[in-house]
């Protein structure tokens, strides 16, 4: 190789390198400055289509990333806290929000990156304040990302002067598709349309390609991204895989709807460029920017027939896991012993909930699969929430004149709920021990999994039936709940004398025994705190 070409090549990858991580540092540092309020900006402000489109594009600026946006609302579709229509809505608010970084490379700031840099880092490692700490991975990111992109625009230099790249680029005027196909490979490639579209901007601003040949490959840029949302729905819910489909579809259709409009298009930049006075950067960021505004404003109306679509594209049905609950909060004052009665009900279905997450915790230990450990944490996540409300709304309901048997009953709920709600922290905790299982590479005799088969089996039978005790407000139900505590005790015990024997044996190492000791006494302890919630009904606390 020689030195111009090594030259070449280690300069543009290297700011490539550099932009990527810069990128990514500023969406952390960003991130950690907003706090946990993306996420409940999410789910409390996209009520309607409208709402959601300015939250995606709200987040997104924030974060400065439309896949990271794409990713949390996949996580919260597949979470059941966004509906498919919101979550179109969102993605496409991510997709404008994202042309707000090809506004900030387009300002020739470069000359102060390394400064930048410098500040950056001394905020960062010679303050200890948190949030100081946190504006100076902004700031070092911004110096890092303008430092990258005068890399890579150095190393593209000597380019323009080889014939055959300066006639492979003008190929691409005459060539349309063939730009939309290479946009959308690079973007593919490195994971970032920014970074692709970071590249474009300094082939342009060095004029080795007309605004006909770039406009394409912006566009292909577009379709690229979407990427991330796919592999973030690899193994999850068919709600989230529909977001991405939805997220691919609305990107091709806007690049088909522009191609065809190429001419006209072009124009309106050439024209708005002329207007605003725009440099050749900023000429790019403002069609990135026209691209998705106008391609939000054209498909807007057409929420309802995308999700419409991409149903039909991927059928079925998901298990929705509740997050919330119906309790009214008009009740409380109204009617009291009305919402003692939706609390009861709520605690009902918060204890399904429970059931629901030890099922899949103990079904991730047998099979492993990776979407089980996700799909835990997300009923971890739903049964804090309940818990949450149902303890918020009761502690409303003490402060109304309730009679003594009212004020009993509410007490009671309050102490199931902390039972329940640790049933679904040992389910977490058994998506733990596998976790580490895993990553120690430690593995279960076949003796050993049908233990845990049918110890969970037991667990899962007196589950039921405290549910069934509470529903039909059955005492002998209740008693007979009672007696499986018992019951898994004595399995428990055998299980551990058995594994004991299987180690003396030399037919399990010590490492799986001591985490399968642990895994047992989850089981065990989740029919302790069962047992607390049948004491409360069987003395009539309820």
């Amino acid at each position: 190789m020689s030195e111009m070409w090594q030259n070449i090549l280690f300069t543009f990858f290297g700011g490539l390198g550099l932009f990527l991580f810069s990128m990514k540092y500023l969406g952390d540092g960003l991130q950690l400055m907003a706090g946990d309020k993306m996420r409940s900006l999410l789910d409390k402000y996209t009520s309607t289509p409208l709402k959601a489109v300015l939250v995606g594009t709200f987040v997104t600026v924030l974060i400065q990333s439309s896949s990271g946006t794409t990713v949390i609302v996949v996580s919260l579709v597949a979470a059941g806290l966004l509906k498919l229509k919101q979550a179109i809505g969102v993605v496409m608010g991510a997709n404008i929000g994202t042309t707000i970084t090809s506004f900030i490379i387009g300002i020739p700031v470069s000359d102060y990156a390394l400064p930048a840099i410098f500040v950056g880092s001394i905020l960062l490692f010679f303050v200890k304040k948190k949030s100081v700490n946190n504006l100076g991975r902004v700031i070092f990111s911004l110096g890092g990302i303008f430092y990258s992109l005068k890399l890579m625009s150095s190393a593209m230099k000597p380019l323009q002067k080889m014939d055959w790249f300066v006639e492979s680029l003008h190929g691409l005027d005459g060539s349309p598709l063939m730009g939309v196909l290479i946009g959308a490979a690079l973007t593919v490639i490195v994971q970032s349309s920014s970074a692709t579209i970071a590249v474009l901007q300094n082939i342009y601003a060095d004029g080795a390609i007309t605004l006909v040949g770039a406009l394409p490959v912006l566009f292909g840029d577009n379709i690229g991204t979407t990427i991330t949302a796919i592999l973030a729905t690899l193994g999850s819910t068919i709600a989230a895989k529909r977001v991405a489909a939805s997220h691919v579809m609305f990107n091709v259709i806007g690049t088909i709807i522009c191609m065809i409009l190429i001419a006209p298009f072009t124009m309106y930049i050439e024209y708005m460029s002329g207007l605003l006075g725009l440099n050749p950067k900023l000429q790019i960021a403002w069609a990135h920017g026209s691209f998705n505004i106008f391609n939000t404003i054209i498909q807007f109306p057409f929420i309802w027939l995308l999700a419409s679509i991409v149903t039909k594209i991927i059928p079925g049905e998901d298990e929705v896991i509740k997050h919330r609950t119906s309790l009214e909060p008009a009740l409380i004052t109204s009617a009291p012993a009305v919402a003692l009665g939706q609390v009861r009900r709520e605690v009902i279905s918060m204890t399904a909930l429970s059931k629901k997450s030890l099922a899949n915790a103990t079904s991730y230990l047998i099979t492993k699969e990776p979407n089980l450990q996700e799909k835990g944490h997300t009923y971890e996540d739903a049964i804090n929430n309940i818990d949450v409300e149902i303890t918020e709304y009761l502690t409303k309901l003490f402060r109304e004149k309730l009679s003594e048997k009212e004020g009993i009953e509410a007490s009671t709920y309050l102490d199931i709920t902390r039972d329940i709600e640790r049933v679904g922290d040992h389910a977490r905790d058994i998506l733990a021990e596998v976790d580490y299982q895993i990553k120690k590479g430690v593995e279960f005799s076949e003796a050993a999994k049908n233990d845990v088969k049918i110890i969970n089996s037991e667990t899962q039978k007196m589950i039921d039936l405290t549910i069934k005790a509470l529903e039909e407000d059955d005492n002998i139900i209740a008693s007979e709940a009672m007696a499986i505590c018992d019951k898994v005790a004595s399995l428990k015990n055998s299980a551990r004398k058995s594994h004991t024997q299987r180690m003396k044996d030399g037919l399990c190492d010590i490492k799986a025994g001591v985490l399968y000791l642990d895994l047992l006494a989850h089981y065990m302890r989740i029919c302790e705190h069962m047992r607390n919630v049948l004491e409360k009904k069987l003395t009539g606390q309820m």
